[in-house]
C-alpha cells in the first residue's frame, strides 16, 4: 500500500491477531464466497464495542487481488449510505489481506427470489432499497464523483435483520468524473454472465447505464423469483432477459411472474413495476432511465401495494363507523377498497378541525 493511502484508513485498521481469533485461524463455517474469496462470521472489537461483522479473506486463486482490495476500501470508506454495506475495518499482514464489513444476517437476495414467504411488498421494498444505494452511487446531481459498480447482481445485494437491501462488493468498481452526463470508462473488467450490459460486451466501455441495465435484469429475478441464468454443462443459459422481454412486449407477464406472488399483486404496482424493468433493459443507453428515476417509479410501486394490503380489522370497524358518521364532508364509499382508499388520503373531523390518517 502507499504510505499515503496506510495514512489515510489507518483508523480502520484490525490487527490480524484479533481477526484469526474472532475466526478461529479461518476455521469457522463459511458463511459465503465471491471473487474475492471467502466470508467468515465474526465478533471483533471496534470503536463501538464488540460487534458481529463478515469478514472476508482475500483468496488470489478467484481472480481478484490488491487493486480490488484497495478499491473496497477506498470506496466504501469515501462513500456511505444506509442501502450500501459499511466497511468496518481491514488488514494487511503477513501477505494476509482482509475486509471486515458490517454483518448482513440475512445473507444475499438470491438466496430469496424462489421463496413464497417473501412477499410482493418485501420484494418492493428491497429493489427500492437497492436502487437508493445505487443511485446515491451515480449521483445525479454530480456534487461527488460518479461511482459505477460494474457488477450488479442479486448476489451482491445483502440483507439485514430487517430485510433492508445493502448493495455489496465494490471490488470491480469504476470511478468516474462528476458534473458529466455520461462517465464513459473504457475497461477489461468482466461483471456475471446473465446480468452484463450487452454494449459493454460489444465494445469494451462502461456508462452508468450499464449498472442500470444490470438493475433491469434483478428486478425480473425478483419478479419472476428465479435467478438470470442456469447452468447446463458448465454454460450459462441467458436466454431470460430475452424472454422477459418478450413476454412483457406482448402483455404475457403471468406466463413468467413467480405465481406465489399474483394472487396479492395490485395491478398498477406490477405495471409500475415491469415497466420500469423493462426500461432498464432498453437496448440503447439513451433509453434507460436514470437510477433516480427508477427509485421515483418502485416508490410510486410500492405506494399503490400498500394502499392494497390495508386491511379494516374487524375489531376495529365500530371506530371506523364513527370517523364515517363523523367525517367532513360525509364519507361516500361503494366498497372497503374505496374506504381504505379515502382514510388513506386523510380525513376531516371535528368540524373540519382535525385530520385522521389510517396507518397501516
Amino acid at each position: 500500500m502507499a504510505s499515503s493511502f496506510m495514512n489515510e484508513f489507518e483508523h480502520l485498521r484490525i490487527r490480524l491477531e484479533e481477526i484469526k481469533k474472532a475466526t478461529n485461524n479461518f476455521g469457522n463455517k463459511v458463511i459465503g464466497s465471491g471473487g474475492f474469496g471467502a466470508v467468515y462470521e465474526g465478533e471483533v472489537s471496534l470503536s463501538t464495542g464488540k460487534s458481529i461483522v463478515a469478514i472476508k479473506r482475500l483468496n488470489r486463486q478467484f481472480g481478484q487481488g490488491d487493486p480490488e482490495f484497495l478499491k473496497e476500501i477506498m470506496f466504501l470508506s469515501r462513500y456511505r449510505h444506509p442501502n450500501l454495506i459499511s466497511l468496518l475495518g481491514f488488514c494487511d499482514e503477513e501477505r494476509e489481506k482482509v475486509l471486515i464489513y458490517e454483518y448482513a444476517p440475512k445473507g444475499s437476495l438470491d438466496r430469496y427470489l424462489s421463496n413464497s414467504g417473501l412477499t410482493w411488498t418485501q420484494r418492493i421494498k428491497i429493489c427500492l432499497g437497492a436502487a437508493k444505494g445505487l443511485s446515491y452511487l451515480h449521483d445525479p446531481r454530480g456534487t461527488y464523483q460518479r461511482v459505477l459498480h460494474c457488477d450488479i447482481k442479486s448476489a451482491n445485494i445483502l440483507l439485514d435483520e430487517n430485510m433492508t437491501a445493502k448493495v455489496a462488493d465494490f471490488g470491480l468498481s469504476k470511478m468516474g468524473p462528476a458534473n458529466q452526463q455520461h462517465s464513459i470508462i473504457f475497461t477489461n473488467a468482466v461483471g456475471t454472465p446473465g446480468y452484463c450490459d450487452p454494449l459493454f460486451i460489444q465494445g469494451s466501455t462502461l456508462t452508468k447505464e450499464s449498472d442500470v441495465y444490470s438493475f433491469g435484469v434483478v428486478l425480473f429475478e425478483v419478479l419472476c423469483g428465479r435467478l438470470c441464468y442456469r447452468c447446463s454443462n458448465g454454460r450459462h443459459d441467458e436466454v431470460f432477459v430475452r424472454t422477459c422481454k418478450q413476454r412483457y412486449t406482448e402483455k404475457k407477464l403471468d406466463e413468467i411472474i413467480f405465481q406465489h406472488l399474483i394472487p396479492g399483486m395490485h395491478p398498477t404496482s406490477l405495471e409500475l413495476f415491469s415497466d420500469v424493468a423493462f426500461q432498464c433493459l432498453h437496448d440503447s443507453r439513451h433509453g434507460r432511465p436514470m437510477m433516480s428515476i427508477v427509485v421515483e417509479k418502485l416508490e410510486s410501486a410500492l405506494k399503490f401495494q400498500e394502499k392494497y394490503n390495508l386491511k379494516l380489522p374487524e375489531e376495529y370497524m365500530k371506530v371506523y363507523e364513527e370517523i364515517i358518521m363523523a367525517a367532513v364532508p360525509p364519507l361516500n364509499y361503494t366498497s372497503e377498497e374505496v374506504l381504505k382508499e379515502l382514510l388513506f388520503k386523510g380525513t376531516l373531523l371535528n368540524g373540519g378541525k382535525t385530520v385522521i390518517t389510517y396507518l397501516n
